[in-house]
């Protein structure tokens, strides 16, 4: 039986923030990457959307992570610094 309404799906925004040339920072992503793509085969994941920006593009996030990188958001607020953990990570979000 359909109720005319959609079911809700939970989202997760990952905003991965760092430099050029910092090899943490493509440690970071790889474990982001891993992550994401064994979510997306779990069907209570909540749906992922990854962004990557980099302080040399923003004088705010240069001011504030330049020496914190990475720098890991879930849903706007951090994460993780330095190193993201997977197990963490995985498990953070499927708690969103």
């Amino acid at each position: 039986m359909s109720s005319g309404y959609s079911e809700w799906v939970s989202t997760a925004v990952l905003t991965l923030i760092g430099k050029p040339g910092c090899h943490l920072c493509d440690v970071a992503r790889d474990v982001v990457v891993s992550v994401v793509s064994e979510l997306e085969r779990v069907a209570s994941a909540p749906s992922i959307s990854v962004e990557e920006l980099s302080i040399f593009d923003d004088p705010e996030l240069l001011d504030k992570y330049a020496e914190e990188v990475p720098v890991l958001l879930l849903n706007g607020r951090v994460h993780n610094i330095w190193r993201v953990d997977a197990d963490r990570l995985r498990t953070a979000l499927l708690e969103v």
